[in-house]
């Protein structure tokens, strides 16, 4: 398989993404570098998880926190993710390429590397970026003007966005579902969304809160894991993907 042009351009430098994000945020390159590597950790000490053991009193604070209180910290968080682990974001967008087609939806888009990649691709009609972070969004919308792309990337809050298409043909959602407090519905909701007997999905979950508590911010509840499970069971079917990383690649039963 011949990677597609956009995995090289990633892999150089995340399609700009310092460049882009130290002019958003109007910072020099320099002051970004000291930023990234604390990114994390400050990230982690904001969350409302890190106070609180009880996933059941996070619920209500959850998305506002994502929304309103995390400010430019999740652009930060992320770039520094998707630099340091280029590689494997790398592998996320080839399996990405396998099924990405027509109107194409990113749920949780952040800061755009998968959905800047899959508007690239000859194949794709389309792509919806759904995120509550409305800095993200901007970003993105940011980076899509510079590389040509706003025709074909278009960023929203959420699924109730009237412009969304009624269905889509591929989905991808990584690194989201373990900060929500019912996945199980959110792969009911994405079932629905996408087309019943062409519709393809790339999912990636880690319902874990680390050993050192330094994933507060993921739901771990037992009965929230089976859940999701069952759920996953009952509605998808997976698919056979080479690549050696966590995302797995579904179709519709």
């Amino acid at each position: 398989m011949i990677d597609h042009p956009s995995i090289n351009n990633f892999l150089a430098d995340g399609f700009g993404l310092r460049q882009q994000l130290a002019q958003f945020l109007n910072i020099d390159l320099g002051t970004l570098d000291q930023r990234l590597p604390k990114s994390t950790a400050k990230l982690a000490e904001l969350h409302p998880g890190a106070f609180s053991a009880v996933a059941g009193a996070l619920e209500q604070e959850v998305e506002r926190f994502y929304e309103q209180e995390v400010g430019a910290g999740h652009l930060y968080e992320l770039c520094a993710w998707h630099l340091r682990s280029a590689p494997y974001i790398a592998d996320t967008l080839r399996v990405q390429s396998l099924i990405a087609t027509g109107q194409h939806l990113d749920f949780g888009g952040g800061i755009g590397s998968h959905a800047i990649a899959a508007a690239q691709l000859p194949h794709v009609d389309q792509v919806w970026m759904v995120d509550l972070n409305g800095w993200n969004r901007n970003f993105v919308n940011e980076r899509a003007q510079s590389l040509g792309l706003s025709h074909k990337l278009h960023c929203v809050r959420d699924l109730s966005a009237p412009e969304l298409p009624e269905k889509f043909d591929s989905l991808v959602c990584l690194d989201v579902l373990e900060h929500l407090p019912d996945p199980a519905e959110q792969l009911r909701i994405f079932a629905n969304k996408l087309k019943p007997t062409t519709g393809s999905a790339l999912f990636n979950w880690y319902f874990f809160k680390g050993f050192n508590w330094e994933y507060p911010f993921h739901f771990d509840g037992p009965e929230i894991v089976e859940d999701f499970f069952k759920t996953l069971q009952d509605l998808y079917l997976e698919k056979f993907h080479p690549y050696l990383i966590t995302a797995r690649l579904y179709s519709m039963r």
